[in-house]
């Protein structure tokens, strides 16, 4: 299998004011992405609002970003939990697996695992399943940390493990594993704010939220990056920077819903228990876009 790099999207699930999808939002969101240089979409993640989907409609989420996509581009699928069990039941239940590129696996949140439950959580993923891994490492949301021995562990163990997207937002510790990773394996970022340093130090790429906003700009950026541009890779950085922080001041994806309303791609709505964005955070994001279109 290819190594993963460059950009990829966390695709976001539009809804319409009533709650229900808003797949018209979401096909023009797919084809905004593909038109401005994404190299790989991943659907069913954290900024899917996943948690409050139900299963039937996560399907016709799939099936609506694949019609879009004319398979154009590789599909990451995000899929985890914290019973490992049912976990396997439900990858083995994927009918077309070899449509999607891999599975994104978050680290088992809330019951709080050891390192070797973890590395025994994943074990037993690849195991019983024909997917191919990217690990998530998220310890705001999970609870627990993913520490670069297990990582390297898995990485060296299982060819079937394929990379992690890092979002532990410690840059130290994304380098500890790009120092002693297979070399096949691939260190991805899941915090836009560090994807640069680690891409600089040998980092595959990044799964992006502002690159649903901006495809064009983090696919340049990684680009110019990934060529050790850094002084340009940085400028366009430092350009949308304040966009960035916006996006995360009243959580996310209610902030990154709420620029891709304000660019005009879908609507800003979320499911309970997140809010919608305030008329304050729209406010700032215009004049932060307007200053960067200046």
């Amino acid at each position: 299998m290819k190594k993963l790099n460059g950009t990829g999207v966390a695709l976001v699930t539009p809804f319409k004011k009533n709650g229900k999808i808003d797949f018209n939002g979401l096909e023009k969101l797919v084809k905004y992405v593909l038109d401005n240089y994404v190299d790989y979409l991943v659907a069913l993640g954290t900024t899917a609002e996943t948690s409050t989907l139900k299963q039937e409609e996560k399907w016709d989420v799939i099936k609506c970003i694949q019609s879009a996509n004319y398979k154009k581009l590789p599909l990451i699928l995000g899929l985890g939990g914290n019973n490992t069990e049912d976990l396997v039941n439900k990858i083995n239940s994927i009918k077309n697996l070899s449509d999607f590129y891999a599975i994104l696996s978050v680290s088992p949140y809330y019951n709080n695992p050891s390192q070797e439950g973890i590395y025994q959580h994943f074990k037993s993923i690849v195991n019983h399943t024909e997917a191919n891994i990217i690990l998530y490492n998220v310890p705001k949301r999970t609870g627990s940390n993913i520490i670069p021995d297990t990582v390297l562990r898995l990485a060296f163990d299982f060819e079937k493990i394929i990379g992690i997207k890092e979002a532990s937002g410690n840059v130290l510790q994304s380098y500890r594993i790009l120092d002693r990773k297979p070399k096949n394996f691939s260190v991805i970022s899941g915090d836009d704010f560090i994807t640069l340093p680690i891409i600089l130090g040998g980092g595959g790429g990044v799964i992006s939220v502002i690159a649903q906003g901006f495809p064009d700009k983090i696919s340049n950026m990684i680009s110019l990056a990934k060529k050790n541009d850094v002084k340009k890779a940085f400028s366009i950085f430092y350009k949308i920077m304040k966009i960035i922080d916006l996006l995360y001041e009243e959580g996310n994806p209610t902030g990154i819903k709420t620029f891709l309303d304000v660019i005009g791609i879908c609507n800003p709505y979320v499911r309970l228990p997140l809010l919608v964005g305030t008329p304050s955070l729209r406010k700032k994001m215009l004049h932060s876009l307007n200053e960067i279109n200046q």
